[in-house]
Formats: C-alpha cells, sequence, structure tokens
C-alpha cells in the first residue's frame, strides 16, 4: 500500500488531496502514473506527466524511480 498525497492542479483533478493505492512492492513512478489514468482516465495522465513526484526525501520526475510508503504528486507551482 501506498499512500499518495495530491497538491494543487491534481488535487482538484483527482478530487481529493490523499488516497492509499494497494501498488506492488517495486513500483515504479511509471506504475503510479498507469495505476492514475487506469482510475480516473486518460486525460489525468497529461497532467501528471508535468509533476513531480517527492519520494522520501528525493524529488524526481524519473519514471523508473521506486515508491516508498508514501509519495507526494507535485504539479508546477506558479508564484513569485
Amino acid at each position: 500500500m501506498v499512500e499518495v498525497r495530491y497538491f494543487a492542479a491534481i488535487a482538484d483533478a483527482v478530487g481529493k488531496n490523499t488516497e492509499s493505492l494497494d501498488l506492488p512492492d517495486g513500483a515504479t513512478v511509471a506504475d503510479l502514473r498507469a495505476t492514475l489514468a487506469a482510475t480516473y482516465g486518460s486525460g489525468i495522465d497529461s497532467l501528471v506527466g508535468v509533476c513531480a513526484f517527492l519520494i522520501g526525501d528525493e524529488l524526481t520526475r524519473d519514471p523508473s524511480a521506486m515508491l516508498r510508503d508514501r509519495v507526494d504528486v507535485l504539479p508546477p507551482f506558479a508564484g513569485g
């Protein structure tokens, strides 16, 4: 089980801030993206495609990065 936390636009797109997904041990960011597309429709993939993923202390966009118990899905933020 992986706790997935969503922020900003991605939270709006999925309609929640957090959820637990039943992903296998050794699941990757690519597996998470596939699960999100299967759950929320293929249109979500374009938004997730520009997101970064915080896994532990590492911020990554690498689809082969292995997930841990929790991952934060972070869309690009605008600000000043």
